[in-house]
């Protein structure tokens, strides 16, 4: 059993394994896009996350632990100063993983690998649901106010929130015909 044991094995010995895997991510930051199988594909993208947010740190404890892995200096380089600075606002997903279709031969899923190019745009958070919860409370404290004010007062404090009241839907109306 494989209990605790992650990643796969590749059909190779750990050597093979490991000397295989640190080549393949030294060709994918020389070129940036390589094709391979769908499983070496998978395994090739834990491997280059990793070193890509090691990367994006940028002291020299970060480029030796890099070089543990690459051991070519142009590409540790090409790394940390052109690759590395594209994906400073990326939270992770620095990545493409693209199926081809089937090799002709041993009929292989094949993939293409890619560094993703376009510019990352966090998406705004909704806060729709904490928004009626505010406005129902709102409601509940203007009609407990009055109550507890005196009765010359409760004409003025009535009026008041219903004349922001059309104000504030006023803003979403526009929104709204927008």
């Amino acid at each position: 059993m494989r209990h605790m044991k992650s990643g796969k094995r590749l059909g190779r010995n750990t050597s093979h394994r490991k000397a295989m895997m640190r080549n393949m991510v030294t060709s994918f930051f020389d070129h940036e896009k390589i094709t391979t199988t769908d499983a070496r594909a998978k395994e090739l993208r834990k491997m280059a996350e990793k070193l890509i947010t090691i990367a994006l740190r940028g002291d020299l404890h970060s480029r030796r632990l890099a070089m543990q892995v690459v051991r070519d200096k142009k590409i540790v380089a090409k790394l940390f100063d052109t690759i590395a600075p594209r994906y400073t606002e990326r939270p992770g997903g620095y990545t493409r993983i693209i199926k081809l279709g089937h090799r002709s031969g041993d009929n292989a899923s094949l993939s293409v690998i890619e560094l993703v190019e376009e510019e990352f745009t966090a998406k705004p958070k909704k806060k729709k649901a904490p928004a009626k919860k505010a406005a129902k409370p709102v409601e509940a404290v203007v009609e407990e106010a009055p109550a507890e004010e005196t009765p010359a007062e409760e004409t003025p404090a009535e009026e008041t929130p219903a004349e922001e009241t059309p104000a504030e839907e006023t803003p979403a109306e526009e929104k709204k015909k927008d």
